[in-house]
């Protein structure tokens, strides 16, 4: 078949691998989002699908809206059976999915009609969901709700970050793209409509919402982090400064903690939650690496009583006031 593959990140790589691999499909274009100044430099680097696309030798085309009429007819140009989108970032307008020439085929990374919208993985498991999954479905006007050809399950782990449940996800996501063109190819694939019922929304997920709250209770601040891990990522205050979180582990036991209070010891740092307490992992200061939370302790020696989550700065401001 002709594939036109449409996505971005590293996420869709797995996908764009299998079709490059597969003797029964031409990979014949590539959309992808425009190249991105990332870094302390401030480069211009292209997405990663548009660097493995280019080394490919493939047709790579960045424009800003598909809307544009110039993008449009090269769409229709490349006379494509199907077109494969894995997290393009970019909504497809009814102008291109109306073409009658092929079909438009969406990757999502959940168990549809739960989870539609651009964070899936990351609200399944900030919610403390067990099983999540992938599902192959055509792409309509609305958010996420086109027809399913084909899913699968994964469960999630206890310590799973969204990071961590992303990947395996998205090596899945090949053989079953692979999976659902062949049955097209032979007639033999049928859609499903969603179901009505369990439709929840998963928007994009903010730097706000790594933020922490130690009076929740340690179960959800736990999925909280590992769901904002790698992105946006879990944040909380020290003293005057934004200190970034990795993945946390509670801690039986321990109830005479205050809601961010500080436990430091030789090998380990307790922070106090509405309910008990949980042990940090790596940690990164304000301008500093990721790092033990035990060896930030040993150069920072937070004091009896200290706590995650205080602007001291603030606090002393407002009395003031």
């Amino acid at each position: 078949m002709r594939v036109l593959f449409v996505g971005t990140p590293e996420v869709a790589l797995p996908v764009l691998h299998a079709l490059l691999d597969s003797p029964e499909h031409e990979v014949v274009g590539v959309l992808t989002r425009a190249d991105a100044r990332k870094g302390r430099g401030r480069t211009l680097r292209p997405s990663p699908v548009a660097a493995v696309a280019r080394e490919a030798g493939l047709d790579v085309r960045t424009p800003s809206t598909l809307r544009d009429p110039e993008t449009q007819d090269w769409v229709r140009s490349l006379d494509a059976d199907v077109a494969v989108v894995v997290a393009y970032g970019r909504l497809v307008p009814p102008e291109l999915l109306d073409v009658p020439e092929h079909r438009w085929l969406n990757l999502h990374f959940s168990l549809l009609p739960r989870w539609r919208g651009a964070a899936p993985v990351q609200r399944a498991v900030i919610a403390g969901d067990d099983v999540t999954g992938a599902c192959v479905f055509e792409l309509e006007a609305g958010l996420d709700t086109g027809p399913v050809l084909a899913r699968l399950e994964e469960p999630i782990r206890a310590k799973d970050t969204s990071g961590d449940l992303l990947d395996r996800l998205a090596q899945a996501g090949g053989p079953l793209v692979l999976d659902v063109l062949s049955r097209i190819e032979t007639g033999s694939a049928t859609a499903q409509a969603q179901p009505e019922e369990g439709v929840t929304l998963a928007p994009v997920l903010a730097t706000a919402d790594g933020e922490v709250s130690w009076t929740a209770p340690t179960a959800v601040i736990d999925r909280l982090v590992r769901g904002v891990t790698p992105a946006p990522g879990a944040r909380t205050v020290y003293g005057e400064s934004r200190f970034r979180l990795g993945p946390v582990t509670p801690v039986d036991g321990v109830t005479d903690l205050a809601p961010g209070e500080i436990r430091a010891s030789k090998h380990e740092v307790l922070v106090g939650t509405g309910d008990g307490a949980v042990r940090l992992g790596e940690v990164a200061p304000a301008g500093k690496s990721w790092m033990p939370a035990d060896a930030w302790a040993r150069g920072a020696h937070p004091e009896p009583g200290a706590r995650l989550g205080t602007d001291t700065s603030a606090t002393t401001a407002g009395e003031e006031a």
